[in-house]
C-alpha cells in the first residue's frame, strides 16, 4: 500500500499559485478579504460599517465576498475609517 499524501493548505496554496489564473482571481479578492479582516478585528458587523457609510449591509457583503467591485474612492474611504 503508498502510503496517503496528507497535503496542507499550504501545500495546496502553493500548487495554485503556480497557476496565473488563480493569482489573478486571488488579486481581484484582495481588497474584500482585508476589508472583512479589519472589520472582524474592530468588532463591527456588516450592519455597521454600512451605517457608516451611508449604504445597506448587503453592500458591505458583496464587497467583503468580491461580488461587487468598488470605486477606488469608496475603497479609500472604508480604509481610513478602518
Amino acid at each position: 500500500m503508498s502510503p496517503v499524501s496528507k497535503a496542507t493548505f499550504k501545500d495546496w496554496q502553493a500548487e495554485q499559485l503556480k497557476d496565473p489564473a488563480f493569482v489573478a482571481a486571488d488579486r481581484e479578492l484582495e481588497p474584500g478579504y482585508q476589508i472583512t479582516r479589519l472589520r472582524i478585528l474592530r468588532g463591527m458587523t456588516q450592519a455597521q460599517l454600512a451605517e457608516m457609510f451611508g449604504t445597506c449591509q448587503p453592500s458591505i457583503a458583496r464587497l467583503e465576498n468580491g461580488s461587487s467591485a468598488p470605486s477606488i474612492s469608496f475603497l479609500r474611504r472604508i480604509a481610513d475609517a478602518l
